[in-house]
């Protein structure tokens, strides 16, 4: 199953939902608007979605089919529930949210009033620049959502240009605390190893680094490859 050409409206400008705002553009989604608050993440959403609308949260989940909630974690809940409060949400509508912990059950406020909800969450660290485009190629996307829709949020994975893995709702939290361990080991190790280079006056210790940390990740995949999956 694959979503029509949708109205997409975002909601967060950190450095994930214009990104993935941009991947479903260019799948040719219609961006109607995104709702970006200071100057940082004005600048950020003009830059990747030149000639955006920037528009408050109630007028995107009036205007759009497709709502993407690209906010903080702490956010969410509230977020959800205080739309639901004002009736925002409509039937029909598909209901995207992006954080690693939760899956569908956070957006029950806006199922309860007929929406569609999906929990997208792209493992990979985002710059918030086009880069990131290209490196959701290399990505996969944790899908969850209701098993009737869950082909909808697999293709969405698929259009924005990375790879769908289904995660149960129960799985989210072990799914979030397995790619923030490794995301943060990784960037704890490479700081400290940055430090010492420069310490020792070696010029470009990122580039000196960049090598040795991609083919040392890679190796380490390669010794655990993916087990084979239960039929």
């Amino acid at each position: 199953m694959k979503p029509g050409r949708l109205g997409v409206g975002i909601i967060g400008a950190g450095r994930v939902g214009p990104v993935l705002g941009a991947a479903l553009a260019g799948a040719g989604h219609a961006i109607v608007g995104i709702d970006a608050t200071g100057a940082d993440a004005v600048e950020r959403a003009e830059a990747i979605l030149p000639g955006v609308l920037l528009l408050d949260a109630p007028t995107i989940v009036e205007r759009a089919e497709l709502v993407l909630l690209a906010v903080p974690t702490a956010e969410l809940a509230g977020l959800v529930s205080g739309l639901a409060a004002t009736g925002a949400w409509q039937p029909g509508q598909i209901v995207v949210h992006t954080a690693a912990e939760h899956g569908v059950d956070v957006l029950r406020p806006a199922a309860e009033r007929g929406a569609i909800p999906i929990a997208l969450h792209p493992a990979m660290s985002f710059t918030g620049t086009s880069i990131d485009l290209a490196r959701l190629v290399e990505a996969t996307v944790a899908v969850t959502a209701p098993g009737p829709v869950l082909p909808i949020g697999q293709a969405l994975a698929v259009e924005m240009g990375a790879e769908p893995i289904v995660v149960d709702e129960a799985d989210r939290p072990a799914y979030a605390e397995a790619v923030a361990a490794a995301g943060e080991f990784a960037a704890g190790v490479v700081a400290q190893a940055l430090r010492q280079l420069a310490e020792i006056g070696v010029e470009r210790p990122a580039r000196v680094l960049g090598g040795v940390v991609r083919s040392a990740v890679e190796a380490a995949l390669a010794k655990h490859p993916d087990p084979p999956l239960e039929p």
